[in-house]
């Protein structure tokens, strides 16, 4: 588990494509603490570590990751957000970040004000029913909120710390990012749809405790 508040930004050393996985080697940035086990969300895919070293650490990807993150075609020297999971003592910042990406969107449009930025993300229609105004969402593993939400995707208004401390600053328009929603979002999705052909009324609600009898 993580919060989506990137600790640093590492980069892709190596890239070993398998013939249904790779092994990604990661130039860490001086992340300390780092053990054989350890889980490491790698623009918010989370990875578990292999080998390490003072400067870098290698984990493998399986082939649902390859298919479903910007892995795909990762190639060395890409930039990446770094994040070790938290622990107990772990400030919780941004929100719950599950590591495991939802799918690949794409920078619709990138609009600069000064330190601030406003970005456009377009993102796969079975998604949008998990992403909602004012709600979170994990973007290359970093915590937004969501400014507003649009026919084929949504709006995140950035600050200058996170332009400043994550691999946002770099990104342009038609780029790729990985995308993870709000686990919140994704029970009250299916929540909805188990229940969807016995209908939500004045029954259901009394059933599930929701209203009194």
């Amino acid at each position: 588990m993580f919060t989506g508040i990137i600790q640093t930004i590492g980069k892709v050393k190596g890239f070993e494509k398998k013939e249904k996985s790779a092994r990604i080697t990661i130039e860490h940035g001086g992340l300390t603490g780092i053990t054989i086990g350890d889980s490491i969300a790698v623009n918010g895919a989370c990875l578990t570590v292999v080998e390490f070293s003072s400067s870098i650490f290698k984990a493998d990807i399986s082939e649902e990751t390859l298919r479903l993150t910007t892995f795909g075609d990762v190639k060395p020297g890409k930039a990446v957000n770094l994040e070790k999971s938290l622990t107990p003592a772990t400030s919780m910042g941004g929100h719950f970040v599950t590591g495991h990406i939802d799918g690949v969107g794409n920078i619709a449009k990138k609009t600069v004000d000064g330190e601030f930025a406003a970005l456009d993300f377009k993102v796969s229609n079975d998604l949008m029913g998990q992403i909602v105004k004012k709600g979170s969402v994990a973007v290359d593993g970093i915590s937004l909120t969501v400014a507003d939400v649009m026919e084929n995707g949504f709006r995140a208004a950035i600050i200058p710390h996170t332009l400043k401390n994550t691999t946002l600053s770099a990104k342009k328009e038609g780029d790729t990012v990985n995308i993870e929603t709000d686990i919140i979002a994704k029970y009250v999705e299916r929540f909805l749809l188990t229940y969807k052909k016995q209908g939500i009324g004045e029954a259901f609600l009394k059933e599930h405790g929701f209203i009194k009898g």
